[in-house]
C-alpha cells in the first residue's frame, strides 16, 4: 500500500530494520551515508536499492533536512553502486517513488537502480 510521505518517520519500516541488522539483506555497498542491497522482488536483471542511513521518508524530506555531507555522500553512493554493478556502459535507470500517486511503499527514501535489459519507455502510455 502506498504511503503518505508527509507522515513522521516510522522506525518499524523494513529499511529501518535492515539498517539496524534486524532483517538480512544481500548488501552490495555500505558506508557512513548509504547502504545498497538487492531487491527481494527484482523487476530487472539488476535491481538494487540504495538507501540513506538517516531517517528520511522521501526525496523531499531528504533534500530539505539532510546535511550537505549526507546529500553528497548518498548521491556519490548511488553512482558507486552503479559502477560496481557494471551497468554504466550499457545504461541504467534510477527511480525514487515519492508519495501516494507514485506508489511509494516503504516510508524510507530509497533509489532503485534498474539495469541489465532494455527498460522501455519511462511511463506507460
Amino acid at each position: 500500500m502506498p504511503i503518505d510521505p508527509t507522515q513522521p518517520y516510522d522506525d518499524q519500516n523494513i529499511f529501518a530494520k535492515i539498517l539496524r541488522g534486524e532483517i538480512p539483506a544481500k548488501t552490495v555497498y555500505d558506508d557512513d551515508y548509504a547502504v545498497a542491497f538487492h531487491d527481494i522482488a527484482p523487476q530487472a536483471p539488476h535491481h538494487i536499492l540504495v538507501i540513506p542511513r538517516g531517517r528520511y521518508v522521501s526525496w523531499d524530506d531528504f533534500s530539505a533536512n539532510a546535511s550537505d555531507e549526507e546529500i553528497a555522500g548518498f548521491v556519490r553512493a548511488v553512482g558507486a553502486v552503479a559502477r560496481a554493478a557494471g551497468v554504466v556502459e550499457s545504461g541504467y535507470r534510477l527511480l525514487a517513488n515519492v508519495g501516494l500517486d507514485a506508489g511509494q511503499e516503504v516510508p524510507h527514501l530509497h533509489v532503485h537502480i534498474f539495469a541489465g535489459q532494455p527498460l522501455g519507455p519511462m511511463l506507460s502510455r
